[in-house]
C-alpha cells in the first residue's frame, strides 16, 4: 500500500487499480474510505485509478489536529499527492461530497487540473445545498418499487426533522436496490469516520462567491454527471453546478442513483472514459 506525507506530517495512503494514465479519485461520504469506490464499474480498464484515503479514513493516519478534516484544509493533501506522484497536471474524478473538495482544489490550483469529472457531486462549495423537495421529488419516481409504500412516509418525516434516520429509507439512494447496493450499504458504518464527517463542511469550509469566481475562469474540460433517480443532487441542481464552468458538459445516467457505477457499470465506465479520452468538450452539451 503506497503512502505519502501531508504537509502537517500526517501519513496518508492511496490505492492503485488498473493500468495506464493516472486518474486521481476523491471519495465522498463525506469521509468514507476509498474502498467503497471499487474499480468504478470497470473504469480501471481504461485508466490507472489513484484512490485517495482522506486523512482519518481507510489506511490513512488520524491527524493530530481534528480541525484539519475541514474540506478546504484537505486541499493541501490533494496537492501533496500530486507532487508525490510527480504529475505536472492531473486528471481528477470526485464522487458526491468529494466534489466540493475537487472544486476547492481546482479553484486554488487551476493550472494543475487537466480534466475534472464530478460524479453525483453535491455542490456545497458553490453554495448549492440539496433541498428536501428535491429529495422527495426524486423519491416519488420510485413509486412502483415494492418497498416504496413503507419507505416514503418515513423518508418524508426524516427530511422534515420529525423522525430519526431509519434503514427502511436507504433504497432511495440507489438506482437499483440489489445485492451490490445492499452489500455496500451494510459496510457504511465501517467505511465512514463520523467525527471527520462532522468537521468536513463545518463553518469556514466554503466560500461560495470566491469559489464560483475562481471556477468561472477555469479552462479545463469538466464533466458533471448526475443520476436520473438521484435526489442529491437531482439532475437540475447538478446542471446549475455545471453552468459555473466555462468548459463543462453535462450528462444524466439513465436509471442511476447516487452510485452510478453500481447501477450500470458499463454505461458509467464507458461515458466517463470517453470524457477523459477527448482533448476538448463542447460547451455546453447535455444527454
Amino acid at each position: 500500500m503506497p503512502t505519502f506525507t501531508a504537509p502537517d506530517g500526517t501519513v496518508l495512503a492511496y490505492h492503485v487499480r488498473g493500468e495506464g494514465d493516472p486518474l486521481l479519485v476523491l471519495p465522498g461520504g463525506p469521509m468514507w474510505a476509498s474502498t467503497y469506490l471499487g474499480d468504478l464499474g470497470g473504469l480501471d480498464a481504461h485508466r490507472r485509478l489513484i484512490l485517495l484515503d482522506l486523512r482519518g479514513t481507510g489506511d490513512s493516519e488520524v491527524p493530530a489536529d481534528p480541525t484539519s478534516y475541514r474540506c478546504d484544509r484537505l486541499v493541501d493533501d490533494v496537492e501533496a499527492l500530486r507532487v508525490h506522484l510527480g504529475l505536472e497536471r492531473m486528471d481528477l474524478l470526485a464522487h458526491s461530497a468529494g466534489g466540493s473538495l475537487a472544486m476547492l482544489y481546482t479553484a486554488r490550483y487551476p493550472d494543475r487540473v487537466a480534466r475534472l469529472a464530478l460524479i453525483t457531486a453535491i455542490p456545497w462549495a458553490l453554495g448549492l445545498p440539496v433541498p428536501a423537495d428535491d429529495r422527495l421529488a426524486a423519491a416519488r419516481l420510485r413509486e412502483d418499487e415494492p418497498w416504496f409504500a413503507e419507505a416514503f412516509p418515513v423518508f418524508e418525516a426524516w427530511l422534515a426533522g420529525q423522525a430519526d434516520f431509519d434503514p427502511v429509507i436507504v433504497p432511495f439512494f440507489w438506482g437499483r436496490w440489489d445485492d451490490a447496493a445492499r452489500d455496500l450499504n451494510a459496510r457504511a458504518d465501517e467505511l465512514c469516520n463520523d467525527e471527520a464527517a462532522d468537521v468536513y463542511g463545518s463553518e469556514g469550509a466554503y466560500d461560495p462567491p470566491a469559489t464560483r469566481a475562481a471556477l468561472s475562469t477555469v479552462t479545463a474540460p469538466v464533466l458533471v454527471l448526475a443520476g436520473e433517480l438521484d435526489g442529491g443532487p437531482r439532475p437540475g441542481l447538478a446542471r446549475h453546478a455545471a453552468d459555473v464552468f466555462p468548459q463543462a458538459e453535462f450528462a444524466v445516467q439513465p436509471g442511476a442513483g447516487h452510485y452510478p457505477w453500481l447501477d450500470d457499470p458499463e454505461w458509467f465506465a464507458g461515458r466517463t472514459a470517453a470524457f477523459f479520452t477527448r482533448s476538448a468538450v463542447s460547451v455546453p452539451s447535455a444527454e
